[in-house]
């Protein structure tokens, strides 16, 4: 049967790159149910509340402030080691289309437990409806897949191999869901160290999340404890933080994200 050539976009040139960096990686899963009824109490007074994406990010960040090791990577170069970063960096994975092609790209959200949840919800806002060049993280992706394939390999080499230029590339932690467009667990994969999803939050509060853990640098009991204090930071900062929203008082409007 004869087909056609087609060339490969930069787009999937780029997730063609990301998988390949991410082979080595060995991701363990744990998921659970998490009961976030203080969360969606607090939500469900906001007209429009940030995206789940902004929420989930934040909460990581504030988990990780606590737990230095939810921002420390594994890394490779000159040998073997951890290397603890000052601040988490999430890597968020953003559904785009680009000439009428489907493709994901990725946001890089700098230390989310700093800032307000309205800021987070906007970062990630602006790179879902912003055309693609005036994204700066894009842009820089982008470049990178345009280069030739040796040049490429050198580049995607040094964002993973060099302590620095991972935390810039990849981030401490990575984010993607496709509760947005309907339900179903997603099992990501990433270069590392901390992969969430999360599905769609039920009618009960309930919420699934899955976290894929790099197993050399953390093991699953301490995960497990972890996941207990992410849902007790939703339900108890976040909430306050979405709470304190919905007063006038804050002078704060909220700015609503598209779900991811």
């Amino acid at each position: 049967m004869r087909g056609a050539i087609r060339p490969i976009s930069l787009r999937r040139r780029l997730i063609a790159d990301l998988m390949r960096a991410s082979e080595g990686v060995p991701l363990i899963t744990y998921q659970r149910t998490l009961d976030l009824t203080p969360l969606a109490q607090a939500r469900a007074r906001l007209p429009s509340p940030p995206g789940f994406a902004a929420i989930i990010a934040k909460a990581f960040a504030l988990v990780a402030r606590e737990q230095p090791v939810l921002r420390t990577l594994v890394v490779d170069f000159p040998w073997p080691h951890f290397y603890e970063l000052p601040r988490s960096v999430g890597a968020i994975a953003i559904a785009r289309e680009i000439d009428g092609e489907d493709c994901v790209l990725i946001q890089k959200l700098v230390a989310p437990d700093e800032l307000a949840l309205t800021g987070v919800d906007a970062l990630i806002r602006e790179a879902q409806t912003l055309p693609i060049n005036e994204v700066p993280m894009f842009r820089k992706l982008l470049r990178i897949s345009a280069l030739p394939w040796p040049l490429r390999r050198i580049a995607w080499w040094s964002g993973l191999s060099l302590a620095r230029q991972r935390a810039n590339y990849f981030g401490s932690f990575g984010l993607s869901s496709v509760s947005a467009i309907g339900p179903g667990n997603l099992y990501p994969t990433s270069p590392g160290p901390y992969m969430l999803s999360y599905g769609r939050l039920g009618d009960d509060s309930r919420l699934d999340m899955v976290i894929r853990f790099d197993h050399r640098l953390i093991d699953a009991a301490p995960i497990a404890r972890i996941m207990t204090r992410l849902e007790q930071v939703l339900n108890t900062a976040i909430a306050g933080e979405l709470q304190a929203m919905h007063s006038p008082s804050t002078g704060h409007p909220p700015v609503r994200a598209v779900g991811i």
